[in-house]
């Protein structure tokens, strides 16, 4: 059945299958030769490719988790922000309230040192006055001895009318 009749098979002689066989043998060698110098390059430029596009997805992916880390720490931050406002406003008042202790303890202060200096002027204008109280008495002494003399009195008399006149200028004045 497979065999024509001059005993070939499929009617193919040895030439043709011997031609046959080289070259499926250099199609094949051919084959591998164009794969190892073409399919390697290209399979290594997939590969590469394969891995960038790996790499990219896993930065990414790191990328994405860092920015959803910053993103909760701005939000931990804003909800914080109010407290922080407080915290300085609170400082702020404090700083403000010391300020206004120190500025009242200050005008106490003066006010203390202007009063002193106002007590020392009045007592300086207590002991003026009482000087020229004495040297008005003083005159008036010395007016009244010399109208004594003018007069003439005799000593009972003299005494009577120094004694009157102390009485009337009283002890007090004597004794300051």
């Amino acid at each position: 059945m497979f065999l024509a009749a001059d005993g070939r098979i499929f009617g193919l002689d040895w030439q043709l299958l011997s031609g046959m066989t080289f070259q499926i043998i250099a199609i094949l060698l051919l084959f591998i030769l164009l794969s190892y110098i073409l399919y390697e390059p290209v399979r290594k430029i997939l590969n590469d490719r394969k891995e960038r596009v790996a790499k990219e997805v896993s930065d990414a992916k790191k990328d994405r988790i860092e920015a959803d880390q910053y993103k909760a720490e701005y939000e931990a931050k804003l909800k914080n922000i109010d407290k922080e406002a407080d915290l300085i406003l609170s400082e702020a008042r404090q700083k403000a309230l010391a300020r206004e202790n120190e500025i009242v303890a200050d005008a106490r202060a003066e006010a203390q040192r202007i009063i002193a200096h106002a007590n020392q002027e009045a007592e300086l204008e207590k002991k003026k006055a009482k000087d020229e109280v004495k040297q008005q008495i003083i005159e008036v002494a010395t007016l009244m001895a010399g109208k004594i003399v003018a007069v003439s009195l005799d000593e009972a008399k003299q005494n009577a009318l120094v004694e009157e006149t102390l009485k009337e200028m009283g002890d007090d004045t004597w004794l300051s």
